[in-house]
């Protein structure tokens, strides 16, 4: 039970965490360290630094196993996990089971530091059974958080081909195992909505969305160093920043900027194309761009910059599969609208991105369908047309990332949900005590 002053002992288990720079491993370690800040004591198992350059950062190589406890007060658990330098489809669950043998001792011995609650972060789904187990056995909360539908996706996306038996396996256990948690969150309404049809019941839900820190992330006024460096400032800056992987749908990019190169259907000399980020789509994506004129690619940018990069951009670009509609909530949409930059996102209407992006007179840019590659062309040309609407939505996309996505406020109303669900589940195992030891009473 938490001690009278309601500060917690948390275990936070995932497969990513800081000081990778994109996605999932940002928001859990600034999440660990917004608790720590709190007063809780929070443990971390987690694997070595290698996302998105799918490539262990070279400070943690040479060891399987180690712990440090951070400035911040975490005690982070690294262990040991295979990283395929080309993630196919069998590499990558052989990635994903490698950091759940790895990190089986570590999950064991914390049973003994008898945590309240045992947060699992998804991705992977292969780690809940371990994250749930090492909760029933520490008399802890079990709390599974969903940034990522992993099983829908692998199966939507084709990195797993099987339309059989072995998806029908996969998304029974994601079933059974999910039921099982005390509290099961995610990041959008509609990821909530997909967990609640998966069998969680609605009372364990919460509802938990990636926010950012707009007092980091802000538009810029006057000169921006990076556009000045670049080379950029007389040009119309379209940007993708972020991961490059197969979720993505970046193959739309280089037809869309080869539209705008000289010899393009809608040449325009003012229109600059920024890419930047890294991972597995990457090289594939150099070589569709090879050639073109109106494109500077970048690596991923260390977070001092990040704020500059985001200003960079007059347009954001924000492509998605079809296929990934409500199965993941891309991350760097909230750093985009706190940029206050207009984005032109390809999703599906009634999605959660679209619900988001282009919301009537709130809009805060254009939504096309995915994959169209002459309607996300469209949507551009008439944004790079347009200044005057390009600032009104980019106002407009500014003042939803703080009113809706503000990190202090989302994490207090999360740490709200943590500290309710520790009675609770007391309260549910006394009354479950109590119905057994009534039953034979009542037999009798």
């Amino acid at each position: 039970m938490p001690q009278e002053t309601d500060k917690l002992k948390i275990l936070i288990y995932g497969l990513n965490y800081a000081p990778e720079l994109t996605g999932i491993g940002k928001y859990s370690g600034e999440m660990a360290e917004w608790l720590v800040g709190r007063g809780h004591e929070i443990r971390v198992v987690t694997a070595p630094p290698y996302y998105p350059e799918w490539r262990i950062h070279e400070e943690y190589r040479g060891r399987l196993y180690r712990s440090r406890r951070l400035e911040n007060g975490c005690l982070v658990w690294r262990t040991p996990v295979y990283v395929p330098r080309q993630p196919s489809g069998l590499k990558r669950v052989l990635h994903l089971i490698s950091f759940v043998l790895g990190s089986l001792p570590v999950m064991l011995v914390q049973i003994f530091q008898k945590p309240d609650i045992v947060i699992t972060v998804v991705p992977t789904f292969f780690g809940a059974p371990l994250g749930l187990f090492v909760a029933r056995a520490a008399d802890a909360v079990a709390w599974l958080h969903i940034q990522d539908f992993e099983m829908d996706a692998a199966f939507a996306f084709g990195i797993l081909k099987s339309k059989g038996f072995l998806r029908q396996t996969a998304l029974s256990a994601e079933r059974v195992f999910m039921r099982r948690f005390a509290r099961v969150s995610s990041i959008s309404a509609k990821m909530v909505e997909r967990a609640q049809s998966k069998g969680v019941l609605s009372e364990r839900t919460v509802l938990f969305p990636n926010w950012v820190d707009v007092e980091q992330i802000f538009p810029l006024t006057g000169a921006n160093p990076l556009r000045e460096q670049l080379g950029l400032d007389d040009k119309i800056v379209l940007l993708y920043s972020g991961n490059m992987g197969t979720k993505q749908g970046l193959e739309v990019l280089a037809p869309l900027a080869r539209a705008f190169a000289p010899t393009g259907e809608v040449a325009d000399d003012r229109v600059h194309f920024l890419f930047c980020g890294d991972g597995a789509f990457r090289p594939r994506l150099e070589m569709l761009l090879q050639g073109l004129p109106n494109v500077t690619l970048l690596a991923l940018q260390p977070v001092e910059l990040l704020n500059e990069l985001l200003n960079a951009a007059d347009i954001h670009l924000l492509p998605q599969r079809a296929s990934a509609a409500n199965l993941v909530m891309p991350s760097k949409l909230t750093g985009i609208l706190a940029s206050g930059r207009p984005v032109v996102a390809t999703a599906h209407a009634g999605t959660q991105v679209a619900q988001v992006v282009d919301n009537g007179a709130a809009a805060c840019g254009r939504v096309v369908p995915p994959e169209d590659v002459i309607s996300l062309r469209q949507a551009v040309a008439q944004l790079v047309a347009d200044p005057e609407l390009r600032r009104r939505m980019g106002n407009n996309a500014r003042d939803y990332a703080v009113r809706c996505l503000g990190r202090e406020e989302t994490l207090l109303q999360f740490e709200r949900d943590l500290l309710e669900a520790v009675p609770a589940m007391m309260q549910a195992k006394a009354a479950k005590q109590l119905r057994s030891a009534v039953a034979p009473v009542a037999e009798r």
